[in-house]
């Protein structure tokens, strides 16, 4: 059994408790990934555009974006399990509406799938990124970087099994996914309830207005590693979320493929990020210029990647480059995760947390509306552009996250001044 830290309940077993928190971000993922191997058909089923169909997966991670700050001030206030039960039964919830809208509003079915969507997406909010504030909470050191690394892992094997899974339940009926997603929670619930024990410490006691300026002091303290870490989360999920979308029209258009063969083609390059991120949590732990080092080669190659990508010369080479963009993406999360959380004290970390939680959802929002429009402008135009963000990502982490206090004294990463200057005799 992992060794007890100061900040860990003795009834809190390392790995109940990690699988437990797990869960969330496994079913959330499966919220937008299970979707995209089935938006073809829903698209023919409903009638409707490239883009209109992309609003299934926008729709739902636009409001998570939104709420997430509250959520995380909630939770620094009134305590993370409570938070985090509550928007599990509201995506549960969301589902239901979805599931029937789409058998009982006939022609109103899609309005009424995008309101059950953004109950889901407002339900979302208040899970993964307070699940990886929790894992801050009562994890230190090593286990706290093991723990964020499996939850990032557990996202990114949600996203292995997603499509497989989606495009086999799609094999019924194009709606099924959505009465998955109701059955899928209720063991997550029960699992949370019972197995992870919240510190007594986690409790902001300061009013609203004192804790904005707390949450602002971090901030200004800070902004270099949080506003490139937030942007590099983004970034990443966007091309990853992107290329999904991408696949799942590709290989329908040029392949013919559909059903579970496209769900396990769409899972190669998830399969490739789980890993990675698996291994990264574990290599990383305390080490703070290798999280640094991995965040840049992990965008680095992402840009490479993607650079490459039209100029595939086969279909052998296209899934190579896709995978080494799951491996890039795998390198940088778990990193950036661990530095987010211990950026700052546990009585902010929920906000602070939950700001990074909404960039990353920004990504995802932001991915399948725009390769759906630039699908029609050419692939080259792009993947290009998206190796310009990448690139851009990396740049801004070779600057801002240097190495400076240890966590001990409060700090992970921080902006390195410049040496100031002698004066001239």
């Amino acid at each position: 059994m992992a060794e007890k830290t100061a900040a860990q309940k003795p009834e809190n077993n390392f790995w109940l408790a990690v699988s437990a928190l797990a869960g969330v971000p496994f079913i959330m993922v499966l919220g937008n990934s299970m979707l995209i191997p089935v938006l073809p058909e829903i698209r023919n089923a409903l009638n409707l555009t490239s883009v209109q169909v992309s609003l299934l997966i926008t729709l739902f991670s636009v409001p998570a974006g939104l709420i997430i700050p509250l959520a995380g001030l909630i939770s620094d206030h009134y305590g993370r399990k409570i938070v985090i039960i509550s928007g599990l039964a509201l995506y549960g919830l969301g589902g239901v509406i979805a599931a029937a809208s789409s058998v009982l509003m006939d022609q109103m079915a899609f309005p009424g799938i995008l309101a059950g969507r953004i109950l889901q997406g407002l339900g979302a909010a208040g899970t993964a990124p307070i699940a990886m504030a929790l894992c801050g909470d009562i994890f230190q050191g090593k286990e706290r970087s093991r723990s964020l690394g499996t939850i990032e892992s557990s996202n990114g094997l949600g996203k292995v099994i997603s499509p497989v899974l989606g495009s086999a339940i799609g094999l019924i009926t194009w709606y099924a996914a959505f009465i998955f997603f109701p059955v899928i929670v209720i063991p997550i619930i029960f699992a949370i309830w019972l197995l992870v024990k919240e510190p007594g410490t986690n409790r902001s006691k300061q009013n609203v207005a004192s804790y904005f300026k707390s949450f602002s002091r971090v901030f200004k303290e800070k902004k270099g590693l949080l506003l490139s870490a937030y942007l590099a989360g983004s970034i990443s999920l966007l091309v990853l979320f992107g290329i999904l979308f991408y696949l799942s029209e590709y290989l329908e258009q040029q392949f013919s493929l559909g059903g579970v063969q496209k769900g396990l083609v769409l899972a190669i390059p998830v399969f490739f990020m789980s890993a990675t991120s698996f291994a990264t949590g574990f290599i990383i732990k305390k080490k703070k210029s290798l999280m640094r080092l991995l965040v840049i080669t992990g965008l680095g190659i992402i840009t490479a990647s993607l650079i490459f990508l039209p100029l595939a010369a086969s279909i052998i080479l296209y899934f190579v480059a896709i995978s080494i963009v799951g491996i890039g993406t795998g390198m940088v999360l778990p990193c950036l995760n661990t530095l987010v959380t211990s950026s700052a004290s546990i009585k902010e970390r929920g906000l602070i947390t939950s700001f990074y939680g909404s960039v990353r959802f920004f990504g995802v929002a932001l991915g399948p509306p725009l390769y759906g429009f630039l699908m029609a402008r050419g692939t080259g135009l792009m993947f290009w552009s998206s190796a310009g963000l990448s690139l851009l990502g990396a740049v801004l982490a070779g600057l801002f996250l240097k190495a400076g206090k240890s966590e001990q004294q409060g700090a992970m990463f921080t902006l390195i001044p410049r040496p100031a200057r002698k004066p001239k005799k």
